[in-house]
């Protein structure tokens, strides 16, 4: 957030001094400058008004000359103590630039050099020790974790072993072209698939993938390099093999025209996707087999694919410094820039798609407090309370998606040249009064029946959630400002 309001920031408070990248050189730095050893023009990563009031921007260190990432393990105990977990980074940056995503202060993927993570796993493993009842979990927080180069496979393994080796689950994230890649052979393909398995045999618990988006020309947009049909067979090997994934997905951005928002939804809607683990198959016929329509059929869930969404009805953020915000610009939709969230205001397009989007962000307000407790005691648990609490997770998933449904219903009755928007606004909120009525019954329905899996502790945590959910009434957004500029 600091160094996407870096402007706003040192212009309301000059004598700030602004981190643009990883912290560990720039506090050493700073260490140094507050002992009078060295200037602040020579502390690494920073941005400062010199004495012209002009801003001085001094130069950061690359992710792969960063000796030492690791974290010290001092509030790792009171964090398992207040139901945290722990986590970690093996890798930092990225190997794309999405558009949406401003990528300065970030930098190119590299790899941490593995040689510390035995010890500092032994450390966790030990403090964790004194936790038996929270899940041994380590989430990985690395951006794209198996990266790139010829190494990418063997030290992603590497890695999966160390964490085996001390007795962890672990979660982490990655891009789908690190499953399925358009331009690469079918030997690719079974070498990544291989790849995946053994990651699952030890111990990945789960992986995210922002696919975000099923439609090419938004994918295009959104500069993801991926294709949907590539999404497509990802999700279907991910699942396949085994991999627990989650997904995230942009459902409105302010570019999209109507013909790409009925698109996302058949995207989101589909069943042919999410297939069923196939332990008993060899990893080519899988690869194989993900393309025959006969053998998807077969092997289908017969779940939706918004199921594996980890939040639906997102709405893109305009951030400060990306490139979608500069075509937004360019098309005359961006307001004033929100220094809270790090974001510019804009409106869409098509007003219609604009009025929709509001109403799926005031639908995430409403729910978010719950869904985020879930999905927080989630990553503290195993097994059957695991899988229970995903199921009353799921439910509101199925909700949102009736809601979306139901406003694209309203939408099609609506000619983008109206200028009357109250018809369209009243619609939405009609729809979603009912929708979240209904999902007060199955909320109680599917909480009732978690319950009887879950602690003393966590059962009274989600009961009393679901409590403040259902005393809340009204719609109303968590960040004051207009999300969607209508």
């Amino acid at each position: 957030m600091t160094a996407r309001n870096e402007q706003v920031l040192l212009g309301r408070y000059p004598t700030l001094i602004i981190s643009r990248g990883a912290g560990e050189p720039t506090i050493a730095d700073l260490l140094e400058h507050w002992h009078g050893d060295i200037p602040l023009e020579k502390a690494r990563g920073v941005a400062f008004l010199a004495d012209n009031r002009r801003v001085r921007r001094t130069a950061t260190v690359a992710n792969r000359q960063q000796i030492d990432i690791w974290p010290e393990l001092d509030l790792l105990d009171a964090t398992l103590q207040h139901n945290g977990v722990a986590q970690l980074e093996t890798t930092r940056g990225c190997t794309n630039y999405c558009s949406f995503c401003p990528r300065s202060h970030k930098g190119q993927w590299a790899a941490a050099h593995p040689n510390g993570l035995p010890a500092l796993l032994r450390d966790m493993s030990t403090i964790m020790g004194r936790h038996p009842s929270t899940s041994k979990t380590m989430y990985l927080v690395d951006e794209e974790f198996i990266g790139h180069g010829p190494e990418a496979v063997s030290r992603a393994l590497r890695v999966a072993d160390t964490l085996a080796s001390k007795g962890f689950r672990w979660e982490t994230s990655c891009r789908v072209d690190q499953v399925v890649r358009l331009d690469r052979d079918r030997d690719w393909h079974v070498e990544r698939g291989l790849m995946w398995r053994a990651l699952v045999a030890r111990g990945l618990r789960r992986c995210l993938f922002g696919i975000e988006s099923g439609v090419d020309s938004v994918l295009k947009r959104f500069n993801k390099e991926t294709t949907g049909h590539q999404n497509a067979l990802a999700i279907r090997t991910l699942t396949a093999l085994g991999v627990p994934p989650r997904f995230t997905y942009i459902t409105f951005d302010h570019l999209m025209n109507e013909t790409e928002l009925h698109e996302t939804f058949a995207f989101q809607g589909r069943t042919d996707l999410l297939l069923r683990p196939l332990p008993g198959l060899a990893v080519e016929e899988v690869v194989d087999g993900i393309h025959d329509d006969q053998f998807v059929a077969e092997h289908s869930l017969g779940e939706p694919f918004y199921s594996a969404v980890s939040y639906m009805l997102v709405g893109m953020e305009c951030l400060v410094g990306a490139a979608y915000t500069h075509k937004a610009k360019a098309a005359g939709l961006t307001g004033e820039i929100n220094p809270l969230m790090g974001r510019v205001e804009a409106r869409y397009a098509d007003w219609r798609i604009g009025v929709l989007a509001r109403h799926g962000q005031l639908w995430i307000d409403r729910n978010f407090a719950l869904d985020y407790a879930l999905k927080s005691i989630e990553k503290i648990l195993s097994d059957r309370p695991y899988q229970a609490v995903r199921t009353v997770r799921r439910t509101l998933k199925s909700a949102a998606y009736r809601l979306f449904g139901e406003m694209l219903d309203a939408l099609r009755r609506t000619e983008i040249h109206d200028t009357d928007h109250d018809e369209l606004d009243e619609a939405c909120r009609a729809i979603a009064d009912t929708l979240i009525a209904d999902l007060s019954v199955d909320l109680d329905t599917a909480i009732t029946a978690a319950a009887s899996s879950l602690s003393d502790e966590h059962r009274n945590l989600v009961r009393r959630e679901h409590h403040r959910w259902s005393s809340t009434t009204g719609w109303r957004l968590i960040n004051a400002a207009d999300p969607c500029g209508t």
